[in-house]
């Protein structure tokens, strides 16, 4: 036998041997006859060009060579074992690096408590958390500086595979002081004459579009006297009553006592959070993390109308 031909096997079955120091023990603990693995140990020898046991009726004794083998052999098979474990947790995708994109609105959901699962779960992926608009998280998404993304209404998208993890109901928000403030429920009609304070449609056109279309059903489109990026200063400007807004049901989290959060009564369109990903280059490591997104999501359950939170 060449040294060539030398295998992982001939490894474990020579390592068996030196440390059993008996035939007949190493070939118990392979499973395997005694013949056989003599003779593989005599091929294993015959590559090396030297004799690495010394054999008598009564005792096996490594010689220098062997000693010096056995220490190499055993980190060789180590190593190998270390290797195949490694590749194994990167294939389950426990290890690796995964950046994720969010639109703000999504942390007023579970999606908190689910990155935090996710980072105890498996503590050594190194997970890159990015804050985005809709739009930019799209462009993020398709050049590839994001792996996955926590969009709101991007609707269908090419090149992007996008799906709805949480639907949810608009609603009204008006300053405390509005005469509409102590109403439960209105329709969206009853906002035809107001001021509204609203995102820019750059922020994201689908979801600005569905506002649209939510004002057109109540039979008006909407005055829009003030354009703002985030939720937050959209809230704080409605409670000065500088307007009244539309907004998924989520967005009543950050609501203070300036405010008044409503139920639109009738109103069919729903506000989608939603995940987008490559589906075409998904890795194991995306896929274990959109399994734990999708689960967490679905066991949250559907949101409710006007509370804030997911039941």
């Amino acid at each position: 036998m060449d040294i060539a031909d030398i295998e992982l096997r001939h490894l474990r079955y020579f390592v068996a041997v030196a440390e059993e120091l008996h035939f007949g023990r190493a070939a118990q603990r392979l499973h395997m006859a005694q013949p056989p693995l003599s003779q593989q140990i005599r091929k294993l020898e015959e590559a090396v060009g030297h004799p690495l046991l010394l054999r008598s009726s009564r005792h096996v004794r490594l010689t220098a060579a062997g000693e010096e083998l056995l220490k190499r052999a055993q980190q060789t098979l180590r190593k190998v074992a270390e290797d195949v474990h490694s590749t194994r947790r990167i294939g389950r995708g426990e290890v690796g690096t995964l950046t994720v994109g969010f639109i703000a609105s999504a942390m007023l959901t579970v999606l908190p408590r689910m990155l935090s699962e996710y980072r105890n779960r498996f503590p050594e992926v190194e997970l890159r958390l990015r804050e985005f608009y809709t739009s930019s998280l799209l462009r993020a998404l398709r050049d590839g500086t994001a792996d996955i993304g926590f969009t709101r209404d991007a609707g269908a998208e090419e090149a992007l595979h996008t799906e709805t993890l949480l639907p949810e109901p608009y609603i009204a928000v008006v300053s405390a002081q509005h005469p509409l403030a102590q109403k439960p429920a209105i329709q969206v009609s009853d906002l035809r004459t107001e001021p509204f304070v609203l995102f820019s449609p750059e922020v994201g056109q689908n979801a600005w579009e569905k506002v649209m279309r939510l004002c057109h059903q109540g039979g008006f489109r909407p005055k829009i006297m003030q354009e703002a990026p985030h939720w937050l200063t959209i809230m704080r400007l409605v409670g000065t009553g500088l307007g009244v807004t539309i907004a998924p049901a989520c967005v009543e989290k950050i609501a203070d006592q300036e405010v008044r959060c409503i139920k639109l009564r009738n109103a069919k369109i729903f506000s989608h959070l939603e995940l987008a990903y490559r589906d075409e280059t998904l890795t194991s490591l995306e896929e274990t993390f959109l399994t734990l997104a999708r689960k967490t999501f679905r066991h949250a359950g559907p949101f409710s109308a006007v509370n804030g939170r997911a039941e």
